[in-house]
């Protein structure tokens, strides 16, 4: 048997995958580059996370500071205190009683003089009328002294004429006794006379006493709360248990002021007459007017700062006592405080409080610096109105630090939110 022939020449590999293989390797090639992509992004993402956000300033020199001085406007110094009204009172009762009435509540406009409550009288009332009758009785007997004094007189220059002309009729005994009582009426004359002054007196004490018991306003204003309430009993003082002090706390809202604590350091910066800044902690965006009305002449040891009085000048109804509020004390031109300002000399800047920290011994800032932490060293004055003044340490144009991270090392990664 014969076998047959191969034709070798026939015989090859085929080397090219089938389509399936083609397809399932582009696929998993796909995968794998959306899986790089997915991981790389998450990494990203997980390093902005991790990265403190933080909220900076640029240090900028205070006021435009130079060679040349300070720039009139500028902000010479910060400090932070209350609305407060000059002219303001907690109005009380002159005598102890029990409110009977009370006729204003809080925000009440009154005038001076103007009953703001009464206490219950009824007793004082008839005190007065009392008194009234004392004075009239005191008067009528005065009267009647008076009349029996002159008919005295009379007599008593009749016997005396008598006995000088018919010495007979009438004795010289009788003509020294009609005398002596010329004179005891007119002490009695006199003595009544005492008693209508002290019945007089007694009546106007008894009116005064009656007086007391109307509370009225010392003086035109605003009143601000009331302290007491109709049935209460009231006092001069508060003596304790039951009884109330002042019945009305009012105020003259048309003297309403800043008082504020001013760092001792700076005092130098700030005099009588001085423009200012006011902005309360009510309206941040809105400011007023106010100049300097008064430097108290002490200052506080403890506190190590001086009281400064500024007047409010943009009289507006939203500013209220008691309103918490910050003071910029302003440069102004050819002025003794921009003479004081240049004293400070240039490249002196006017950082947050929050942003200058002690480390180590040091007083530091820190700065944003290619997105990292780095601590800079500063030579810093003490605070007033939430703001440091840094005299040497930075050149200005720094992104400084002022919060968003409670512990800051060299080389922290972070992201910056301005200020």
């Amino acid at each position: 048997m014969t076998t047959p022939a191969h034709d070798l020449s026939r015989l090859r590999i085929d080397r090219d995958p089938p389509p399936e293989v083609r397809r399932a390797f582009g696929r998993t090639v796909l995968l794998a580059g959306a899986a790089l992509i997915v991981i790389a992004a998450a990494i990203l993402y997980n390093r902005s996370r991790s990265a403190p956000r933080v909220t900076t300033v640029v240090a900028t020199a205070a006021g435009g500071a130079s060679q040349a001085g300070t720039a009139a406007g500028a902000t010479l110094v910060t400090a932070n205190g209350y609305v407060v009204a000059r002219t303001r009172a907690s109005v009380a009762a002159k005598v102890a009683g029990r409110l009977a009435s009370l006729s204003v509540d809080g925000g009440s406009v009154v005038r001076r003089g103007e009953v703001i409550a009464r206490l219950e009288n009824a007793d004082y009332q008839a005190a007065v009328a009392e008194a009234r009758a004392n004075l009239r009785s005191a008067e009528a007997s005065l009267i009647e002294a008076t009349t029996e004094r002159d008919q005295a007189a009379r007599e008593s220059r009749r016997t005396v004429q008598i006995h000088s002309e018919r010495p007979e009729l009438i004795s010289a005994q009788d003509a020294e006794a009609a005398n002596s009582r010329t004179g005891q009426a007119d002490a009695r004359v006199r003595a009544a006379a005492a008693r209508v002054e002290a019945a007089r007196a007694a009546m106007g004490f008894a009116e005064a006493t009656l007086e007391n018991t109307y509370i009225r306003a010392p003086f035109s204003g605003t009143v601000l709360r009331k302290e007491a309430e109709v049935g209460e009993v009231v006092a001069p003082s508060v003596g304790g248990g039951l009884t109330r002090g002042a019945v009305v706390t009012m105020a003259d809202l048309s003297t309403l002021e800043v008082e504020v604590d001013v760092n001792e350091a700076y005092i130098a910066r700030v005099h009588s007459g001085q423009d200012a800044r006011i902005t309360l902690d009510a309206y941040p965006d809105t400011a007023f007017r106010g100049s300097v009305r008064q430097v108290v002449p002490t200052a506080d040891r403890q506190r190590a700062t001086v009281q400064v009085k500024v007047s409010i000048l943009d009289h507006d109804s939203r500013i209220l006592p008691e309103m918490g509020a910050r003071v910029d004390f302003v440069a102004a031109a050819d002025s003794a405080a921009s003479t004081a300002a240049r004293t400070a000399g240039p490249g002196v800047f006017r950082l947050p409080a929050a942003a200058v920290r002690e480390q180590g011994g040091r007083t530091v800032v820190w700065i944003v610096r290619e997105g990292k932490l780095e601590p800079r060293p500063v030579d810093a004055g003490p605070v007033s109105g939430d703001f440091r003044e840094v005299r040497r340490g930075l050149s200005g144009g720094e992104l400084v630090v002022t919060g968003g991270v409670e512990a800051p090392s060299a080389g922290m990664r972070v992201s910056t939110e301005g200020r």
